[in-house]
């Protein structure tokens, strides 16, 4: 964690005043941005995080005066558009964040910057078909269309047409689909558990499916299941399935978040009432509950009541294992295995937990990676910053060639995908909870 020169309090996260008018204010946001920028100009620490940061310091060196009043204000656009909130400078490096009197809080200025863009012209078909992940998804699973869609995607005819017409790079991983959902994976796998509550944990779970992991990654819920219920813990499905905001909130489309949040909180709460925890298998839909939702309506007491319920389901096993609630009788062993450390789990400030979990495995070495992939939920697949993504994503590739592990892990699917299509040899991108159940021998 950066040092904070002056205060011995910790970094304040202030609530998204997204819907006061001058929020959307182009002046008053400009000014804002020049502010802001003049500031990071001036220590440039932040240069190895993400594109976002080299774009400004070029603008900034390139200009007349090499200041940052001599940057055209037309190409603030260019730094926005390379920030996809991971929320690291924030926590791990800006020494300038609140309660500094500076108030720096860069990734929601790019996200207020989005918003005014979303706001003044809307998105790009693209960009709002990318984002739209529970409409695409039950389309694309049905049954007989996700084979084709499957197929379509790995013709390489078709993703260079895909390319030349919508700008989703043709090299760039893109998810898989199946008709074979987690609700009906998971039906004939439920069993009735008493819950045992252990400290912050109740010992009753209800798994918030995540439009990736219902449509995409569907034998996730079914690994949660296992483990979980291995472990004696009760977990069921959150009925209904809704995308929890995030690539929405990433395309500035916060209407589009507040109608997704109003759709879940509902029975979110209602199961929340009812004693459940809640668990997600993708961080980004973790961080929306625990972090983004709450900044953006600080004042719903029902969603205050689901942050301090929801969980990452590693952070929720390491709290079981500190009650001595969690078996740690294992069958195999998993050898090396490279763990690249997700950002959106990075800042949810639990530590490495996933780490912490997989290393009680006797015969196994857990090495972790925390860099970025550079994947983001579109970055890696537009046209326009796909070499970006990559080229984020190479000390990350150079140390998992280093560690030639027997497994690549990522608590984040479509980074784990996206690192293991650029690595050397054949390696296999894996979720660390499936680990966890080859491990116990499920």
């Amino acid at each position: 964690m950066a040092h904070r020169e002056g205060s011995l309090e910790a970094p304040t996260r202030h609530p998204l005043e997204w819907r006061r008018p001058e929020f959307y204010d182009r002046g008053e946001l400009n000014k804002e941005l020049e502010r802001v920028f003049g500031v990071c100009h001036g220590c440039r620490r932040c240069v190895s995080l993400c594109h976002a940061f080299p774009t400004l310091f070029d603008l900034v060196d390139e200009s007349d005066t090499m200041e940052v009043d001599g940057v055209d204000k037309a190409d603030y656009a260019q730094v926005v558009d390379h920030c996809y909130l991971c929320d690291l400078c924030y926590l791990t490096k800006c020494p300038y964040v609140p309660p500094h009197e500076w108030n720096i809080d860069f990734p929601h200025l790019m996200l207020r910057a989005k918003a005014v863009q979303f706001h003044e012209r809307g998105g790009r078909f693209r960009d709002k078909l990318l984002t739209s992940t529970t409409v695409v998804g039950r389309l694309a699973s049905l049954p007989g269309v996700n084979a084709l869609v499957n197929a379509l995607n790995d013709s390489s005819g078709f993703r260079n047409q895909l390319e030349s017409t919508l700008g989703i790079h043709h090299q760039a991983p893109l998810p898989r689909y199946h008709s074979k959902t987690i609700r009906q994976r998971t039906r004939p796998i439920q069993e009735m558990i008493a819950p045992v509550a252990a400290g912050e944990t109740t010992g009753k779970v209800a798994l918030f499916a995540t439009c990736y992991g219902n449509y995409n990654a569907p034998h996730l819920g079914e690994d949660l299941y296992k483990v979980f219920q291995h472990n004696g813990i009760h977990i069921e499905l959150v009925p209904g399935n809704h995308c929890c905001g995030m690539p929405k909130l990433e395309l500035g489309d916060l209407e589009a978040v507040q109608t997704l949040m109003e759709k879940s909180l509902p029975v979110l709460t209602e199961m929340v009432d009812e004693g459940f925890d809640i668990i997600a298998p993708v961080p980004s839909c973790v961080l929306m509950f625990k972090q983004e939702l709450p900044l953006m309506f600080p004042e719903d007491h029902a969603l205050a009541r689901v942050q301090r319920a929801f969980f990452d389901p590693f952070e929720y096993l390491a709290m079981r294992h500190k009650a001595g609630l969690l078996n740690t009788e294992f069958a195999h062993p998993l050898g090396k295995v490279s763990y690249q450390v997700a950002c959106h789990q990075r800042v949810q400030r639990i530590g490495m937990k996933t780490k912490e979990v997989l290393s009680l495995i006797p015969g196994s070495d857990i090495s972790a990676i925390e860099r970025c992939s550079g994947h983001d939920g579109t970055y890696a697949v537009k046209e326009e910053t796909h070499a970006n993504a990559v080229k984020i994503a190479r000390p990350v590739v150079r140390k998992l060639n280093q560690l030639e592990g027997d497994h690549l892990v990522s608590d984040c699917p479509m980074a784990a995908t996206h690192l293991a299509s650029l690595t050397e040899g054949e390696a296999q991108a894996t979720h660390p909870i499936t680990l966890l159940r080859q491990a116990y021998g499920l």
